[in-house]
């Protein structure tokens, strides 16, 4: 008897969710380290938008199989919430006639990192991979229109990137919400804004949505969702007070992350995330502008010393 091996096993779990009609999100359990949620919009005529791409290229391929099998016509767009290669690792696949479509910051964000969370997250066969940025660009707000469906992008950065965008389908109450939210994980600020980030949730929080499809973890609908905008925002204040705290005392980031290993968060996945997060407080208490660029080459050794070794990927 022959037997998948695990990631083709993980791979066949992810699952087309249908949130409204007409309107799927693309769940890949579990949510972890490039292990993201995607979604598609269809239109009446077999037309879809659809919102980010995945992290490996057998991921991706199936990812665009599930897509083409509820929207089997042209591919009017796809939508880039954020830069990172875990949402924009498969925009190669997509025709090269379908337009990207990116918060400027996403594209130039995506350009400088090119394949650096391949080389960082090792472990994946990521298979062939290209750099292909959005080549629409906007900042505010933007509108497309999928036949007489309207699917509205706000950027709400900088919090978890510079450049983050929400999806939000006004008629159907639904938002793809991108890595503004994980369910079940540590946010992960380093490359965004730790003051910012309670202004995207609050920016989010105000659309009131019924059904929310987070970056990473299971759909969140109802009360579920304001349940989750209150753990994240939870989440962000318990950052601020401890770098608040650590930053006073003069204590390093990673320091300070190990005198509050035990947290009420520290459930939560990749609890390594804490000490990206303070390293981009404390640039914020420095005076240092919010979403200003800090290299990730200079915070993730510590994130690897708080993990206790090499961080693992499962994608």
């Amino acid at each position: 008897m022959q037997h998948s091996d695990p990631v083709t096993t993980a791979i066949e779990a992810a699952a087309l969710e249908q949130v409204a009609p007409g309107v799927f999100a693309y769940v890949q359990p579990d949510g972890s380290w490039m292990i993201n949620n995607t979604g598609v919009v269809t239109g009446d005529d077999g037309a879809g938008v659809m919102v980010d791409t995945t992290s490996t290229e057998a991921r991706n391929r199936a990812l665009l199989a599930a897509v083409g099998s509820v929207a089997p016509g042209r591919l009017r767009a796809l939508v880039n919430t954020h830069h990172h290669g875990d949402h924009t690792f498969g925009n190669w696949l997509v025709p090269a006639g379908t337009p990207v479509v990116g918060h400027v910051h996403a594209r130039e964000d995506q350009l400088a990192a090119g394949l650096l969370a391949a080389q960082v997250l090792t472990g994946p066969d990521y298979g062939h991979l290209e750099v292909r940025p959005p080549d629409v660009t906007f900042t505010g707000a933007l509108t497309l229109h999928l036949g007489e469906r309207a699917v509205e992008l706000h950027a709400v950065g900088p919090a978890h990137t510079r450049g983050d965008v929400v999806v939000w389908l006004p008629a159907e109450r639904v938002a793809f919400a991108g890595d503004v939210a994980f369910a079940g994980g540590q946010p992960f600020l380093a490359e965004g804004s730790v003051a910012g980030y309670p202004r995207a949730l609050a920016a989010l929080r105000a659309l009131e949505p019924e059904v929310l499809v987070p970056g990473h973890g299971p759909v969140c609908r109802g009360g579920e969702v304001t349940r989750l905008l209150d753990d994240l925002a939870g989440y962000a204040a318990f950052v601020d007070a401890t770098a608040r705290e650590g930053h006073a005392a003069g204590w390093s980031p990673l320091e300070t992350a190990r005198r509050h290993a035990d947290n009420r968060y520290a459930g939560w996945q990749e609890s390594e995330r804490l000490v990206g997060n303070l390293h981009r407080a404390y640039a914020e208490l420095d005076g240092r502008p919010l979403g200003e660029r800090l290299p990730l080459t200079g915070i993730w050794p510590d994130m690897v010393a708080f993990h206790g070794g090499p961080i693992g990927c499962r994608a």
